[in-house]
């Protein structure tokens, strides 16, 4: 045999301008039905938050407490954004022109959503009622206090030296250590706001009977009224 018989085989070598063929690509179909359905379940999602966001309005917001009987202001609503609900009466930011010619039946806080039931034409107070301002000192009421409490209000100071003289001049047929005004509503107290410097004073608005509303307007300008809170579930009727 020849010499040439011996020699190992070898494969053939590629040329210098040829490439290794690559392997066919696997195809997983798994994997592509997973992309399509991930497609279309965000594309159900996104048509979802569209019609939920049709089933909103456009309603008032209470930005500032606003007293029993008194009216809504521009500077105390804003717009809100609320989900449509046919059994909650919203007042809808389209009719806060209609909205301001109504008087609060009853004190409405800050932060509460705008509805009919909370409104009404008139003064929005019980008959033979009349609300009175107050500006107390500290010491002229108690702590603490709030819209819907009843609290009775004394004369003090100088005049309450006298006023078993001053009661029947007055009219209020008050006696000495006798009150102005036995029960009275508590319907607004205006804190001072964040960043104001205060005056010193607590503004405070008290419902009462017709009767007694001079008597009391008469002592607080002249700075001589002081609160009493009564027990819960005292008398609410001004006398």
């Amino acid at each position: 045999m020849g010499g040439g018989n011996n020699r190992a085989s070898a494969p053939a070598q590629p040329g210098a301008g040829e490439r290794l063929p690559t392997p066919p690509r696997e195809r997983k179909p798994a994997l592509a039905a997973l992309a399509v359905l991930l497609i279309l379940v965000g594309a159900l999602g996104a048509t979802v938050l569209v019609l939920r966001a049709g089933d909103r309005i456009s309603a008032i917001k209470i930005e500032k407490e606003i007293p029993v009987g008194a009216a809504v202001t521009d500077d105390a609503v804003t717009e809100v954004l609320v989900a449509a609900d046919e059994s909650v009466h919203y007042v809808e930011w389209s009719q806060l022109a209609s909205l301001k010619k109504l008087k609060a039946k009853y004190t409405i806080p800050k932060g509460a959503v705008a509805v009919g039931e909370m409104f009404a034409e008139g003064t929005g107070l019980p008959e033979g009622k009349v609300n009175v301002g107050l500006s107390l000192k500290e010491g002229q009421y108690p702590s603490g206090l709030k819209p819907g409490d009843t609290v009775t209000a004394y004369r003090v100071g100088d005049a309450a030296a006298k006023s078993r003289n001053d009661g029947a001049q007055t009219g209020s047929g008050s006696t000495a250590g006798a009150p102005l005004v036995e029960s009275a509503q508590i319907a607004l107290v205006k804190e001072a706001e964040e960043g104001t410097v205060s005056s010193g004073t607590l503004p405070v608005t008290v419902t009462v009977d017709k009767a007694v509303a001079g008597p009391l307007a008469q002592a607080a300008n002249a700075g001589e009224v002081a609160l009493v809170r009564l027990p819960a579930g005292g008398a609410s009727d001004g006398n």
